[in-house]
């Protein structure tokens, strides 16, 4: 497995598409912080602002994510990203508005352009061989990590540096440029929207809800990481300096992490494999809290990072089989806010911790709750999986150890027309032996 397939003009285009569309949103929660912070009760607004802004985010990916159609993703995605880019303009061009006016200002950059990260994705997997999907959601996975990794010393050099607006501005800049850029990429993908079955959009999302409350614990994992490191850095007396340091080490681990990901298959159906990588990363997590040392917590981070990435490539790959492929779009964008939504709920349980225990304690009650979702998402996932269609519901072929869906009109290998037999015994009743495979193939 290589990563010659992605190496192309196209998936070249969608990277600095990408960047245009995906920076701002990593810019935004700091920036709205840098850009009101000297008025009265500036830090209070700040943090108001980025919780209204991720507010945006968790409602508009799921509303307009479900309402995307495949074949038509690119005008509808661009009317997205233009009306965020409005909302950035605004917070930049007004600093000193009502605190209203910037609150409605944050929620439309935040709601409008929130189906772009799905939408993307699956315009990314649309450019590749379908045996190289799982090389171009790595890739993916790196760029986002660096996109990530860069942007807060992106918001501090411009707010400090020349203007607390100009990180906002810059924002507003760069989504608009994404707007050109998506007319060189395809205007969407062919998509037969009789694989659904003829069950509504709801009740296709809803089938995946084991894939979802996976994504909301893998996410959740990094809140912990981002918002408490400070809290338990005073509490070892090191210096807060370094959780900049410490976390640069996490998105270096994640970058890593994807990547070797992609390069090779990984034995184990996506499933299990998820919930022993989500544990690696609890265990990690859970080493930071209870490690004195700051040099053993930082290749715990790192390792957390690594992790973290191949779990998030995971709950991508076990999402592809969740959903037929007209519902891909909107099936990402619904995971988009459910990951926002496990973000902002541990957080929240770990800033009320803080309140009445020890910041390792927070720590280790967070990775408590996060592996509560994994082994709950772990069990539906089991459950989905193992029970017999329902007559007249579609079926998807899908290999076991790697999830990639298998034509259904023309197998191409004995493991293809395998794949069939065992669906078509299953939709009459047959029950099929468990056999053991080898390796499985790309994707």
């Amino acid at each position: 497995m290589t990563y010659r397939d992605v190496a192309s003009k196209q998936v070249l285009t969608w990277s600095l598409t990408a960047v245009g569309a995906r920076l701002p949103v990593a810019l935004a929660p700091l920036a709205v912080v840098f850009l009101v912070r000297e008025r009265p009760g500036g830090y209070t607004l700040g943090a108001v602002l980025a919780a209204v802004y991720v507010i945006g985010e968790i409602v508009g990916a799921p509303l307009l994510g479900m309402r995307m159609r495949p074949e038509r993703v690119r005008p509808q995605l661009a009317a997205g990203l233009v009306a965020g880019a409005a909302g950035f303009a605004g917070l930049g061009a007004l600093p000193h508005a009502h605190p209203l006016v910037l609150g409605a200002f944050a929620f439309l950059a935040g709601a409008a352009p929130a189906a772009a990260p799905g939408a993307m994705r699956a315009l990314l997997t649309g450019l590749v061989p379908e045996r190289s999907v799982t090389q171009a959601l790595s890739f993916e996975s790196v760029l986002n990590s660096g996109i990530w990794a860069l942007s807060p010393a992106v918001v501090t050099g411009l707010a400090l540096g020349v203007a607390p607006r100009v990180p906002l501005l810059l924002a507003a800049a760069l989504m608009a440029a994404s707007v050109g850029g998506l007319w060189a990429l395809p205007v969407g993908r062919p998509a037969d929207e009789t694989d659904r079955g003829g069950a509504s959009m709801a009740r296709i999302m809803a089938r995946a809800w084991p894939v979802y409350v996976t994504g909301a614990a893998s996410l959740s994992l990094l809140a912990l990481a981002e918002l408490v490191l400070p809290a338990l850095l005073e509490q070892r007396g090191t210096g807060v300096g370094w959780a900049g340091p410490l976390l640069a080490g996490f998105s270096l681990g994640s970058v890593v992490g994807a990547f070797v990901y992609g390069l090779r298959t990984w034995p184990g159906r996506l499933h299990t494999r998820g919930l022993v990588l989500m544990t690696g990363v609890s265990a990690c997590v859970a080493l930071v809290a209870l490690i004195p040392d700051t040099a053993w917590m930082a290749g715990a981070l790192v390792a957390a990072g690594v992790l973290q990435a191949c779990v998030m490539l995971t709950r991508n790959l076990s999402l592809r089989e969740a959903l037929p492929a007209s519902a891909l779009a909107a099936g990402y964008s619904v995971m988009y806010a459910a990951v926002g939504a496990g973000y902002a709920v541990t957080g929240s349980f770990a800033g009320a911790m803080l309140q009445v225990v020890a910041p390792s304690t927070a720590v280790l009650a967070g990775v408590g709750l996060t592996m509560t979702l994994a082994l709950i998402g772990a069990w539906g996932e089991r459950r989905r999986t193992s029970r017999r269609w329902a007559p007249g519901e579609r079926v998807q072929d899908e290999q076991p150890l790697t999830g990639e869906r298998v034509p259904d009109e023309k197998p191409s290998t004995g493991e293809a027309s395998g794949a069939r037999a065992a669906v078509e015994e299953r939709s009459a009743g047959v029950p099929r032996p468990a056999v053991e495979q080898g390796s499985a193939v790309d994707g």
